[in-house]
């Protein structure tokens, strides 16, 4: 198990000596203290990243072979799968079963970008007399910093592209969940990227992060997490003029319509809000329902929620796992309380729960009767916690759906193909699922509106946030 910090393709320890506990809260056991980067390490990290891009090896590496290295690097995590899958479980409480697939996309995004490393370029201008053409030039280096809920995962969303468009990157991974990004170090340098091209500084948002977003050596910050978190990065990056890219909090609507396939959709429902433990920032924590199939839903939704206990994620028959921590543990039973107090009906779940007497265990929870206005309808919750509202027409849900300041994400339950498609230019959301949820493919952007943040992950979409457009204007008159 890696715990240092990778600067340069070399394993080092922090020069303030700081280090960090990491606790599996399924258990509520230390696993391991890894490294904490401070100000001097970030620096060292930036300027190992710096000096790797502007050194002549990089510059002229040729653009396919930086595509064969991340193909290796997918080849090889493919490879480890269980054991990254199983590290990833350890530090998160997420079943096993869900690391696995969060693993495996990890594969799937490398070689794609793999496979676009040598296919960007620019387009040639139709001026009369003169030859004048575009190019895309990578920025720079990228520091890029993610957060607990899909440690690696997430972690590849933003290095696989910037390695692929020829940035170098400084990954900075949550506090609580460095461990597979240490372990994805070892096997990016096995397939074989030169030092520097991509380092790993596990550290505090305050310390490390800040320091990486404020480093001007640094060109560009790709960001997920909350979004105070993201709007205090962008006065920071402003000091710089840093290029910025955020992906940050939702609250997305799940819109069940009284035509839909209710027996699927209810099925959707749970998937949208308790898989991942609802630590996913596109959780359809809000679960918008036709007022004439409401109760049927409601009944069936809380009684499988019900019989969705929390337990061992290492049980193969374990679908809620533990809570990231005994912080959020508590940040998500205060907004049960809070949800109780303004009125919300508790139908099912709503408590702490352990597993052989030990980890941050919260139920799977549900609340009827919410309303607009209620902290537990307006804020990311990010848990196992949904609210479900009610409504009368198809006006009336995408006023609802679009009532809030995120707009990350959105499902649609309907058997009618041109509501679906009324209902889906209407929301303002970055992706929208119908008559499915929680999907997912490296081909596909994502990425939100609103105060749920700018740019975009994965596709060709995310090539753009990590290459400059440059204007080349050669005179032949």
């Amino acid at each position: 198990m890696r715990t240092d910090l990778f600067i340069g393709n070399e394993w080092r320890k922090a020069q303030s000596g700081s280090t960090i506990p990491v606790v599996n809260p399924a258990t509520e056991e230390t696993l391991c203290t890894v490294e904490a980067a401070g100000p001097a390490d970030v620096d060292a990290a930036v300027q190992s990243a710096r000096d790797c891009f502007d050194g002549v090896a990089w510059q002229e590496l040729p653009s396919r072979t930086r595509g064969e290295m991340l193909y290796r690097a997918g080849t090889l995590l493919a490879s480890r799968l269980n054991e990254m899958a199983d590290l990833e479980t350890r530090q998160n409480g997420k079943p096993l079963f869900e690391s696995k697939i969060d693993v495996s996309m990890t594969v799937d995004t490398l070689k794609y970008y793999g496979g676009w490393a040598d296919k960007m370029g620019g387009n040639i201008l139709p001026v009369a007399g003169d030859f004048v053409f575009t190019d895309r030039v990578p920025m720079g280096v990228v520091g890029a910093i993610v957060p607990w809920n899909f440690p690696l995962n997430l972690a590849s969303w933003k290095f696989a592209p910037a390695l692929a468009a020829g940035c170098t990157v400084v990954l900075k991974p949550a506090s609580e969940t460095p461990l597979t990004a240490l372990l994805m170090a070892e096997i990016m340098q096995e397939a074989g990227f030169p030092a520097g091209a991509f380092n790993v500084i596990p550290g505090g948002g305050s310390t490390a992060g800040a320091a990486l977003v404020k480093h001007p050596g640094v060109d560009k910050i790709s960001f997920t997490g909350s979004t105070a978190v993201g709007k205090q990065l962008m006065r920071d990056a402003a000091d710089t003029a840093k290029r910025v890219t955020l992906e940050l909090g939702g609250k997305s609507p799940n819109i069940i319509f009284a035509d839909a396939d209710l027996k699927a959709a209810i099925r959707g429902a749970q998937n949208g809000i308790f898989y991942g433990k609802g630590e996913v920032c596109a959780a359809g924590s809000r679960l918008l329902v036709q007022r004439s199939v409401h109760d049927q839903v409601v009944e069936e939704l809380a009684a499988r929620a019900r019989k969705l206990t929390p337990g061992d994620p290492f049980d193969k028959n374990t679908r809620l796992g533990a809570v990231v921590s005994k912080q959020q543990q508590d940040t998500v039973l205060s907004y049960i309380e809070t949800g109780k107090k303004e009125g919300a009906q508790l139908v099912a779940g709503g408590n702490a729960a352990k597993v052989n007497g030990k980890g941050y265990y919260v139920e799977a929870t549900v609340f009827d009767q919410a309303k607009p206005g209620m902290r537990i309808v307006d804020e990311e919750i990010f848990g196992p916690v949904l609210a479900v509202v009610t409504f009368e027409d198809v006006d009336e849900g995408i006023h609802l759906a679009n009532q809030t300041i995120y707009g990350l994400a959105a499902g649609i339950w309907t058997s009618d193909i041109k509501k679906a498609f009324r209902v889906a230019r209407a929301v303002r959301a970055g992706t929208i699922w119908v008559n499915t949820y929680n999907l997912y493919d490296p081909s596909a952007p994502f990425g939100g509106f609103k105060q749920s943040g700018f740019g975009r992950d994965l596709g060709r979409e995310a090539l753009d946030g990590y290459t400059e457009s440059k204007t080349i204007w050669v005179g032949l008159r």
